[in-house]
C-alpha cells in the first residue's frame, strides 16, 4: 500500500482512540498492530509528534516504573477532523460498495 495512502489510515485510527482515552506509543502500536498495521516506532512517533504539532492531539508525561510515558489525547481540533473524517469514510465506503 503507498506510504501516504496508509499513513492517513494510521492517523485515523490514532485519531480515534485518542478521542476515548489517553494513548501511549506502545500502547498505540499494539492496537495498530490488531488491526493489521505494522508500524516501527521511526514511523509511529513522527506521526505522534505531527499530529501534536498540527494542533490534533495534546500530550502530557509522566514518569511509571522509572520510565517516562507520554501520553496523548484528541483536542477539540482532533476530534473536529475525526467527525469530518467518519463523513467521508461512510460516503467513500457508500461509493465503493455500489460498484459491487
Amino acid at each position: 500500500m503507498h506510504r501516504d495512502l496508509f499513513l492517513g489510515f494510521v492517523k485515523i485510527h490514532i485519531l480515534y482512540h485518542a478521542s476515548h482515552e489517553e494513548v501511549s506509543g506502545v500502547g498505540l502500536s499494539r492496537e495498530l498492530a490488531r488491526h493489521g498495521y505494522a508500524l516501527s516506532p521511526g514511523t509511529l512517533y513522527p506521526t505522534l509528534r505531527k499530529l501534536e504539532s498540527d494542533g490534533y492531539l495534546s500530550s502530557t508525561s509522566r514518569v511509571e516504573g522509572g520510565r517516562r510515558r507520554i501520553y496523548y489525547t484528541a483536542t477539540p481540533k482532533g476530534k473536529k477532523a475525526l467527525v469530518k473524517a467518519r463523513e467521508q469514510a461512510l460516503e467513500l465506503v457508500d461509493e465503493i460498495m455500489e460498484d459491487t
